[in-house]
Order: structure tokens, then sequence, then C-alpha cells
């Protein structure tokens, strides 16, 4: 993977960021947009880690802590990469960071109903709980 650079994002990589998600992420989120993604990278400017080759990114994971729980979101490959090794990447590297920041379980945001990305995750160590569910609320329309 010697191709591969790993990068935390700034606020000027947002709209292609943001892109990428409309073309290698599946399902949308409340906070996929401008502002968003400002006030992710403004509060934890390590957090959105970025794969790239070639100077062309390919893939994106977000890695959250808070102090208490290491959250895994957005992890992300642009279908041209897939199968290559980006996906390991980028969560070897968050996985660093959670380690470095005294982290000691990582959870993952994963979509049902998307497959492929459940043989990633499981590939990469990661195991399903079933006997919890996501509760959610917006706070905005």
């Amino acid at each position: 993977m010697s191709d591969l650079h790993i990068r935390f994002a700034g606020l000027a990589d947002i709209d292609t960021v943001l892109q990428f998600w409309r073309e290698a992420a599946e399902g949308t989120s409340i906070s996929d947009d401008h502002d968003g993604v400002a006030r992710l990278i403004t509060r934890d400017p390590e957090a959105l880690l970025l794969a790239e080759r070639d100077g062309i990114l390919a893939g994106t994971v977000i890695a959250g802590f808070d102090g208490w729980r290491c959250s895994a979101y957005r992890l992300a490959v642009h279908p041209d990469h897939r199968r290559r090794g980006v996906a390991t990447a980028l969560l070897e590297a968050a996985e660093q960071r959670f380690t470095a920041l005294g982290g000691r379980r990582v959870d993952a945001m994963v979509l049902e109903a998307n497959e492929q990305a459940h043989h990633t995750w499981a590939a990469t160590g990661y195991h399903r709980q079933d006997h919890w569910q996501r509760w959610v609320k917006p706070l905005t329309e």
C-alpha cells in the first residue's frame, strides 16, 4: 500500500469529500452538507481521514472519539479503488488514532442493507452485535 497516502481532511477538502460520498458511500446522513462537515473538522481536525492514491481521493472514514467511545462512520471507498486495501488501511489508521487517545473499543455505523460493507468490516476483525439497535431523533428538519 506504499502508493496510498492517508491524511486528515481540512476545510478546503469539504466539497471534494461531499462529492466523493455521493459517488462512493451508501446512504445519506443529515450531516452530509458543508456546514456539518465543517463542524466536524473544526471540532476535531483529526477525525476525518482521507486515503489518496496519486492525489485522487480513494476512501474516507470518520474516526470520532468523545473521550468515552471510539466511533467509526462514513467508511467509503470509491468503486475504482475497492478490493485494493484502502478500507483496511483507513481502519488501521483510525484504530491507531483511537489507541493513541486511550480508546478501548470501536463502534461502527454500518447500514443493514449494505452486504458488501458487512464483509469488509468482518474481514478487518469487527463483528455485529445483534442485541443493540440504534435509536435516533433528528434535532433539525
